[in-house]
């Protein structure tokens, strides 16, 4: 193959200089032959012919294609990745490599990218909001160091549309209650509830996308959305830049927050640091469009048209659970203990952020704190010792093993370890825990306390002791107004009633 460096000067000899087709080929030592060729098609530009050889991708070509179309519509966490489309090829029979899946990928993404631009897909109009119209609404994936380990985190990610506030919460999971939550402390720190919010099509808020704008809204959102009164809005399938500020929000969040953040002890400690350093660059940032103007500036005269939230959402998610004969409900690998007496039967379970309240018949039975520890692969016991109070004064015996006692407080831990070397010392400690059932726990702990002090702890002893701590004062003596003070004074004299009845008789 020649260049078109030597094709030009072939032509310039030959059809210029007259020069002649023996002398070209021994200047240029190729073959008369390759040089008739060349200046009888008139080849300008020399190049090899595209090469047809087969490849084992030619089959799955139209699947592969059809494949890349559909993923590219779905959103970024949704897709599967080339390495994951080549499995699926591989399962269909194809047996070529994944460098060639990938290289087709490639070329077709380019070809996507060269179709959109030549039809103006590449172009977008710029977004104006009115004070108080509209906030944006997306999740993004952030890590931190809490309590020691680094922590990967769903941060929901709040932006007025028009001042530009943002506010940042992060939480472990991606749910409803988690969603929930995320709405109210929003709320509450941007001062106000915007007329709507834009969303992307996310699985907690979207229960099937249908064509065009159609949304089936999954109910307990729009509950949600009904209790703030405001309208939800839903972004077109891979149409990001419909919410293009929250989006930026969640790049920028990243060196603005996440790159410099201390580490925590807790999640609570984590969000009070980013609630408190969202509202500081409300300060530092000067607002897009108002240059002179912070962020905090123009929040300060949008918030008075925000419409005023009401109170927090109650916002639960709820499953029927019943309790096991261990009086343990189940839920996300954990176990968490409610009251003897609700023992195999059915009970309802509130799901909350960051806690658990199982109740029936529209009573409270037991609340948790929420377990997000997944580092014991069977989950944890989450157990209250008082749940298991009726159990116990059935079974005494159970108190010296029972797995719930192991966390008695220290008091009647100490008080234990005295009784149980009596007779029937199980069945005395049994009573005394059985107080609690009655009594201010911390009052009778503080009688358990004393008890040990005085060295002879007794069921006896205890209760007079707590007796004495909750025995309410004698009422105060009331000083009578002189008005109201008898000429008479009463007097406790029976016989009187003798002189009554005597009377009655002679009458």
């Amino acid at each position: 193959m020649i260049d078109v460096a030597l094709l030009s000067v072939i032509r310039r000899w030959r059809l210029r200089d007259g020069m002649a087709i023996r002398e070209i080929a021994r200047r240029t030592g190729l073959s008369r032959n390759t040089v008739r060729k060349y200046l009888s098609n008139g080849v300008t530009d020399p190049h090899y012919p595209d090469r047809q050889s087969p490849s084992k991708l030619d089959g799955f070509v139209d699947k592969l294609a059809a494949w890349l179309k559909t993923e590219s519509s779905k959103g970024r966490k949704q897709r599967r990745n080339l390495r994951q489309i080549h499995a699926d090829l591989v399962a269909l029979g194809y047996t070529g490599s994944y460098d060639r899946v990938a290289a087709f990928a490639r070329h077709w993404r380019q070809m996507q990218h060269e179709a959109a631009r030549t039809t103006g897909r590449g172009a977008f109009v710029p977004l104006t909001f009115a004070p108080g119209e509209a906030f944006q609404f997306d999740w993004s994936e952030d890590w931190a160091m809490i309590g020691g380990e680094r922590t990967k985190l769903q941060v929901a990610q709040f932006k007025l549309s028009h001042s530009r506030a943002f506010l940042l919460r992060a939480y472990p999971l991606q749910t409803h209650e988690m969603l929930f939550d995320a709405h109210n402390h929003a709320f509450a720190v941007l001062g106000g509830v915007p007329r709507r919010g834009i969303y992307d099509n996310m699985k907690t808020a979207v229960d099937r996308i249908g064509k065009g704008r159609e949304r089936q809204v999954n109910l307990r959102f729009q509950v949600m959305v009904n209790h703030y009164v405001f309208d939800a809005e839903f972004c077109n399938a891979a149409a990001g830049w419909e919410k293009g500020q929250i989006e930026k929000n969640v790049q920028d969040s990243r060196h603005r927050l996440w790159h410099g953040a201390p580490a925590f002890d807790t999640l609570a400690d984590l969000n009070d640091w980013l609630a408190a350093r969202c509202i500081a660059l409300w300060s530092e940032l000067a607002h897009p469009e108002q240059k002179d103007r912070t962020i905090a500036d123009v929040w300060a005269e949008e918030r008075p048209i925000l419409m005023a939230a009401p109170t927090p959402f109650d916002g639960f998610v709820e499953h029927t659970k019943r309790v096991s004969p261990t009086c343990l409900v189940h839920f996300e690998r954990n176990r968490y203990s409610v009251p003897a007496t609700f023992a195999n039967r059915p009970i309802s379970l509130r799901v909350y952020a960051h806690r658990l309240v199982m109740a029936t018949e529209g009573h409270v039975i037991a609340e948790h704190v929420r377990c997000f520890d997944r580092r014991h692969a069977g989950g944890q016991t989450l157990y209250d010792w008082r749940h298991y109070l009726a159990v116990l004064q059935r079974k005494p015996g159970a108190l010296r093993n029972g797995a719930p006692f192991l966390e008695l407080p220290d008091g009647f831990k100490r008080l234990q370890a005295q009784l149980t070397k009596r007779p029937g010392g199980d069945r005395e400690m049994v009573e005394i825990l059985a107080l609690v059932l009655h009594h201010d726990e911390e009052a009778v702990l503080s009688a358990v306390e004393l008890a040990l002090e005085s060295g002879v702890p007794s069921k006896l002893h205890v209760l007079n002791l707590l007796g004495r701590l909750v025995e309410q004062l004698p009422p105060a003596p009331v000083t009578t107004p002189q008005d109201l003070v008898l000429g008479v004074e009463p007097q406790a004299n029976v016989i009187r009633y003798d002189s009554l009845r005597e009377k009655r008789h002679a009458a």
